[in-house]
């Protein structure tokens, strides 16, 4: 594997499983050395270093960043990737629910960026990732306050990435299609008929398929090294084409 993050540090939200478990192995393999902050850290495989915070308490969220950046030697890279899901229309989640979830996935990457800056200010190759959602550009069902949480991320990505631009701090995101993780699959457990909906998510995809944590974990990595240096406020889809694909029924090509 190439070591292009070789003498990098990397800290990761959300990294004890999913896409954000993915991007902590690969960022690592790639040469960096990499923490993960999360509620739950029991199964954090070595040599990933964890440390627990939950990112909607700012208290939470400055300790774990400081210890993390003390364990590490500082941080280069940041993966804001911890989030929380919601299914429904704009009349089915309450408002507890919808303050819940956009603390979580647009307050939270405020908190953890706030805290990392100090640390990515005196980087020569500092890099934000965060993680965003095919939900921010497309009108998708029963996804409204998801879809809107998602929507201020990619916002959030492009004002962060032009406050940060002239300190050299680089910050771009992610849109991931459905992708096969833990959420999804406790989204699919709850369905009626879990198979059928599984192949109706894969089935709106043009490749027929889920997104993989690993392809995402690909696509993070690349943004957050230094071969994209140049790269900054894009949002990098990786939906197996749902955004920008409209593809004729088979039977009729």
């Amino acid at each position: 594997m190439t070591a292009e993050l070789d003498g990098l540090t990397a800290l990761v939200t959300g990294g004890a499983s999913g896409i954000g478990l993915a991007a902590a192995r690969l960022l690592g393999e790639r040469g960096a050395r990499v923490a993960v902050l999360d509620l739950d850290c029991d199964d954090v495989p070595a040599p990933l270093r964890a440390f627990r915070a939950d990112v909607a308490d700012d208290l939470s969220v400055r300790a774990a960043v400081r210890d993390a950046a003390d364990a590490l030697g500082g941080i280069d890279i940041l993966v804001n990737n911890a989030g929380i899901g919601a299914a429904g229309t704009v009349e089915d989640n309450p408002d507890e629910q919808w303050h819940r979830v956009l603390d979580v996935n647009v307050l939270g990457i405020v908190r953890v960026t706030r805290a990392a800056l100090p640390h990515l200010r005196r980087s020569a190759a500092a890099s934000v990732v965060n993680t965003c959602s095919i939900a921010a550009t497309a009108g998708l069902p029963q996804r409204a306050l998801y879809s809107a949480s998602k929507g201020a991320v990619l916002s959030l990505t492009l004002a962060m990435a032009a406050d940060h631009v002239r300190e050299g701090i680089r910050v771009n995101c992610v849109n991931p299609g459905t992708a096969d993780t833990p959420w999804v699959g406790r989204l699919l457990a709850a369905a009626d008929d879990p198979a059928a909906e599984r192949a109706a998510l894969c089935a709106r995809q043009p490749t027929g398929r889920l997104v993989t944590a690993g392809e995402v974990a690909a696509a993070i990595a690349y943004l957050a090294s230094p071969a994209a240096g140049s790269t900054t406020g894009t949002a990098l889809a990786v939906d197996g084409g749902m955004a920008g694909l409209r593809l004729r029924p088979a039977a009729a090509q």
